[in-house]
């Protein structure tokens, strides 16, 4: 079902092959990702705001608006196999899952420090968040727990998993990628 959705669009931009603005936030766009079935377009934004999308042929319709973060909303990411879930990274020391069927926060977790990037793990059962102060929070996405932190001594910029789940990679200030495993 999915491929003959990605056909279609895919030959509407072709045939289209035109650029569009679509209003989504009052302030800067930090993050945008897709939902794992490609349905879905979440933002998130300096507004404190995340944003969820529709792509209907040629636009993006607004589904809806989550809000409860106290600061900006520094990227997010969508659950690896539940099109309904994502997860987003704010600078108020907290990440909240949300759940679009909802439309409401279904778990927040505090962190130690502003948060600035989020990835989950391909078997869905992890939430890796990275703060400013280079400290990767590993939580449990059933419990909303810490299972571990781990503080750099370098600048850590980007996180990601293997599509395998047994590695993870950080980019860092000193231009290398670090593998953890």
């Amino acid at each position: 079902m999915a491929s003959k959705y990605y056909q279609e669009m895919q030959e509407s931009f072709r045939n289209n092959n035109k650029s569009r603005e679509f209003p989504a936030h009052t302030a800067k766009v930090h993050s945008v990702a897709w939902s794992c079935d490609g349905r879905r377009l979440a933002s998130g934004s300096f507004d404190k705001t995340a944003s969820v999308f529709i792509l209907e042929k040629d636009r993006l319709v607004k589904e809806n608006n989550y809000r409860g973060h106290g600061d900006s909303v520094d990227q997010l990411c969508w659950h690896p196999t539940n099109p309904d879930l994502f997860v987003t990274a704010s600078g108020d020391k907290t990440i909240r899952i949300w759940d679009v069927r909802t439309t409401k926060c279904i778990a927040t977790v505090n962190t130690k420090g502003e948060n600035i990037n989020i990835c989950w793990s391909p078997d869905g059962q992890t939430i890796a968040v990275g703060n400013k102060d280079d400290v990767v929070t590993f939580i449990d996405a059933k419990t909303h727990r810490s299972r571990a932190e781990e503080q750099f001594k370098f600048e850590v910029n980007e996180i990601s998993w293997s599509n395998d789940n047994d590695m993870f990679f950080l980019t860092n200030g000193n231009g290398c990628i670090n593998v953890l495993r």
